[in-house]
């Protein structure tokens, strides 16, 4: 069975925009190790899978496979859609 680990921490930092310079600085980590994470050369530590969870914002499921994540245009109209409410709640609640 192949890991789709590597493959999922490559997309999620691709579907950001982000180098692996940029991730590896915020992490705290060498290019080179973040490198060999991707390409599956390397398997990284349950703490380091935790901090990868909490700086993509997914689920560990999510990282390892078992979850989908959310596309990052889900992500957007999600967060559209919570400020129309908002927007729409702050209406109603001058009117009443």
């Amino acid at each position: 069975m192949i890991c789709p680990f590597p493959k999922i921490i490559t997309d999620l930092r691709k579907s950001r925009g982000l180098s692996q310079k940029q991730v590896a600085m915020d992490l705290k980590i060498s290019q080179a190790l973040l490198s060999h994470y991707e390409k599956g050369i390397r398997e990284c530590g349950l703490d380091f899978l935790l901090t990868l969870s909490n700086y993509y914002g997914v689920s560990v499921d999510t990282l390892l496979g078992k979850k989908k994540p959310r596309s990052l245009s889900a992500e957007k109209e999600i967060k559209s859609l919570k400020k129309i409410i908002s927007e729409a709640e702050d209406i109603l609640n001058k009117i009443e």
